[in-house]
């Protein structure tokens, strides 16, 4: 055999060999891209998005879009040939397995956490939405998960209203782990509750809960790194009760992203006129009880997404507006928010046509 054909045949198997090796070779990556994006103003899967009953609505127009992020899931195993095309994309983005999955959290897990995410996300925007309306929301201090196999566990269910610790008024959910932590670990703790089945009867009826008990618990040592400190194996969160009906459908979406726009939706539903005056507005992050917006995850690929279905507009977390400014797609105008006060200043803009001086996004932030 010629020199040459030799080579070139040794080559070509090389090449191959390569080629196999990087399609059967795994590799310790996940990829993300961009996901679905739907307008809260409008319907999904043959139903209205956001439905409110008991409550004067008002018609709307115009976008106001949530975005998503589509990732690979936890038990997905990247090979290399993926991997590098991924890298490649200007639209995907490959991360390390660990970035969307810690700790080994499984599929099962990740998609449990984020259902819980989503859930607190609406809570919070609806309580948002309605404090920027002045009206009027109760909000109470509750369990919100209990740790299995911890000492509080079979002692305390989630949705039980903590009163107290130790007597003292409990007002915030970080009230609780402050007081919880007062104490050594193995000391007990007594917690006064109005238990979750009384607080529900009591909301069906629209009355006060009065029936309380005190439950008495043994505090273990916490086991995360640094000081060790008494854990009794609980979260704590906020439960509200609203004065009308607000429902949000959306399926298979995960995760607290969705709140500002959310929020937004719900605002420009319950009053009169136009929040967007028609334009196309997508946007994402977080929001509390208060209004503050916080930031979130994969924000090249929801300004990708986004732009991709016609947004004009991107109502930017302000944490994520230098990681947004990289890379932004044409004709896609970044906006600046830190609050839902900032969102709806820059949607009155947007809707007179004054949009010169939007608070805009670079790469410094």
């Amino acid at each position: 055999m010629p020199r040459r054909t030799a080579t070139m045949l040794a080559s070509t198997l090389m090449l191959i060999a390569l080629l196999c090796a990087g399609v059967l070779i795994p590799v310790p990556y996940s990829e993300m891209s961009p996901g679905p994006t739907v307008n809260t103003l409008a319907e999904h899967d043959g139903e209205p998005v956001l439905q409110i009953e008991g409550r004067k609505t008002y018609p709307t127009t115009g976008h106001l879009n949530m975005t998503t992020v589509r990732v690979t899931s936890a038990d997905y195993k990247m090979n290399l040939v993926e991997a590098v095309y991924g890298w490649l994309s200007h639209d995907n983005k490959v991360v390390p397995h660990d970035t969307l999955y810690p700790d080994g959290k499984t599929e099962e897990e990740s998609t449990q956490e984020n259902a819980e995410e989503f859930s607190q996300s609406q809570e919070s925007a609806k309580v948002a939405a309605l404090k920027e309306l002045g009206i009027s929301v109760r909000s109470w201090v509750v369990v919100s998960t209990v740790v299995k196999d911890s000492p509080a566990e079979g002692a305390l269910h989630a949705g039980d209203v903590i009163k107290s610790v130790d007597g003292t008024t409990v007002k915030e959910p970080a009230d609780v782990a402050e007081l919880v932590t007062k104490h050594k670990p193995g000391e007990d703790v007594v917690f006064t509750i109005v238990p979750a089945k009384e607080q529900a009867a009591a909301e069906k009826e629209n009355r006060s809960a009065t029936v309380t008990k005190d439950v008495t618990i043994t505090t273990t040592t916490s086991d995360d790194t640094g000081e060790k400190r008494a854990i009794v194996g609980i979260s704590a969160g906020t439960d509200h009760t609203f004065p009308f009906h607000i429902d949000i459908k959306l399926a298979d979406v995960g995760g607290p992203s969705a709140g500002l726009m959310f929020a937004l939706g719900i605002y420009d539903k319950l009053t009169p006129g136009s929040l967007t005056g028609g334009a196309f507005v997508a946007g994402t992050g977080t929001i509390d009880d208060d209004g503050k917006v916080g930031p979130i995850g994969g924000i090249e690929m929801k300004t990708v997404g986004a732009r991709d279905k016609g947004a004009e507009y991107f109502l930017t977390p302000a944490d994520n507006c230098a990681s947004a400014a990289k890379d932004t797609p044409d004709g896609l105008t970044l906006v600046k928010v830190n609050t839902i006060d900032d969102a709806l200043g820059a949607l009155e803009d947007i809707r007179a046509g004054d949009t010169d001086d939007l608070p805009g996004c670079d790469t410094k932030g």
